[in-house]
């Protein structure tokens, strides 16, 4: 169980750095168990039984984890939720997962006190934290005697996430003690981690990309991991280039961010020993960008709030552009017809289904969504569209509900907006169908340009069409200034469509 071995580096390593805020004091794994199990005693305290929720809304911070650890070592179910949420959704989220508890940002008591006066009443019990204090009172009135046993099932229900409700109102996904277990050790195997890496962590903490794959990578590794609060692209590279982290992940807009700062000039980033990307896409331009201007060849993979990780390029093999790799130690993968659920062929394009230990046990009170994610046979089914290579390799083309039928034919928007990254004016797009009397969905592209470019929407119309067939060419260009995006840069394309099809 990851909490097992994260006891096993309290005991055989307490002296050691565990996690540090930048600027802040280092914290080691004896004082890191200390804080985790004087904040489970304030927990058990204030009545947090096996079983119930406790959400947290904090910034990125050392009361989070310490908060979030030690809800999973009570048995409790820990919900991490975005800073960002407004009391209207905040508010979902509590009476939705019934949250006993809420951890919140004393910055944010006009917000409680709007959601104070529309909650059921006793439902949820506010604790209010001010994430700068280094000594916060749980900490100093609560012993740090651990009196309780660690859970032992690895059925039982660690963390809930939500999933972002692109098409229907968030689900709470159930992630057991056992999935998160077999993931980190999956991950661990796969991509090498060790005592001796120390990771540059700058994803948003409350995400499964920052919390469970990046955090939790580190700490079952026993090694150490640096929290910039936010992403800031200039103290990142110089932290890159300082020589010394050996880890960094992060998302396409991220690196998208490095590379436009490093404006042509050339950083030796050979010695990272990992940098992943994911989350996204990883545009072509990109992934050679990363190789000339850092030497670096970033690695691709792909992953979903209800499973973690899936598949990887490989730490030491061909990290192929454009390709999201091979299923991970443990992880089963498949690409099917969504309609009749029968397996197809490598080389056609269908639905990614997979299967592990690692994949959720189902949606917070809702059977019938979960009996959906699942096919007859036991596959969760992604939602995500792809095919296989011949030699094992995975790659997507979009979600099945991003699919675009015009006249009759497939059109998948990842291939459109390639080709419209080749062209020298466009920064990023987004390709999405809009509904069309005679067609039924109509090809339509929203493009950023770069700084100081121009182009009309006719030209870069014909610059697709010399690399398209005509069917996939957008039939509407338009030019924004920028995208509706989440936590982590990804599209929202559902938004997207909301404000784009007449």
């Amino acid at each position: 169980m990851f909490l097992d071995t994260l006891a096993q580096h309290y005991r055989e390593q307490p002296d050691k750095v565990a996690l540090q805020i930048i600027d802040g004091p280092p914290v080691t794994y004896g004082q890191l168990e200390a804080a985790v199990n004087r904040t489970a005693n304030y927990l058990l305290a204030l009545g947090i039984q096996p079983g119930d929720r406790v959400a947290a809304q904090l910034p990125k911070c050392l009361s989070f984890i310490y908060f979030h650890l030690a809800t999973v070592q009570i048995g409790a179910i820990f919900l991490p939720l975005n800073p960002a949420y407004p009391s209207a959704e905040l508010r979902y989220f509590l009476e939705d997962s019934g949250a006993r508890l809420l951890i919140a940002d004393a910055a944010d008591q006009a917000k409680l006190d709007r959601l104070t006066e529309t909650l059921p009443e006793h439902q949820t019990t506010f604790t209010i934290v001010k994430p700068q204090d280094t000594g916060p009172n749980w900490l100093e009135d609560n012993s740090a005697r651990r009196d309780y046993p660690l859970p032992g099932d690895p059925d039982q229900t660690a963390m809930m996430l939500y999933t972002s409700g692109t098409t229907s109102r968030p689900k709470g996904a159930l992630i057991t003690h056992g999935n998160l277990t077999a993931n980190i050790a999956s991950l661990h195997q796969a991509w090498g981690w060790r005592r001796d890496d120390a990771l540059l962590h700058a994803l948003p903490i409350f995400h499964v990309h920052g919390l469970v794959v990046a955090l939790h990578g580190a700490l079952h590794a026993g090694a150490t991991a640096l929290l910039c609060p936010a992403f800031d692209a200039r103290t990142v590279l110089d932290l890159l280039c300082s020589r010394r982290f050996s880890v960094f992940m992060g998302v396409p807009t991220m690196h998208r961010r490095l590379y436009q700062l490093a404006g042509g000039r050339r950083y030796d980033l050979s010695h990272m020993r990992l940098m992943t990307s994911g989350s996204d896409r990883l545009p072509d331009d990109l992934f050679f960008g990363y190789q000339e201007t850092f030497k670096v060849t970033l690695l691709e993979r792909y992953g979903m709030t209800e499973t973690g990780m899936n598949l990887s390029n490989p730490l030491r093999g061909e990290r192929r552009v454009g390709a999201v790799g091979l299923p991970l130690p443990g992880v089963s993968a498949r690409i099917v017809d969504p309609a009749a659920e029968k397996p197809l062929p490598d080389g056609e394009v269908g639905e990614v289904q997979i299967k592990g230990a690692h994949v959720f046990k189902g949606y917070w009170r809702q059977p019938e969504k979960t009996a959906e994610a699942f096919s007859a046979d036991g596959w969760l089914s992604t939602g995500d569209m792809g095919l296989r290579e011949p030699d094992g390799y995975y790659t997507l083309k979009g979600r099945a509900k991003d699919l675009i039928i015009s006249g009759g034919l497939n059109v998948y928007p990842p291939e459109v907006e390639l080709a419209l990254m080749e062209h020298p004016a466009v920064a990023a797009c987004a390709v999405i169908g809009c509904p069309d009397a005679e067609w039924g969905e109509r090809v339509v592209a929203a493009i950023i340009l770069r700084a100081g470019e121009r182009a009309d929407t006719e030209s870069i119309r014909a610059f697709c069409r010399e690399r398209l067939a005509a069917y996939k060419v957008p039939r509407r260009v338009l030019i924004v200034d920028e995208f509706p995006a989440n936590a982590l840069g990804k599209v929202q394309k559902a938004r997207l469509r909301e404000s784009l099809c007449e």
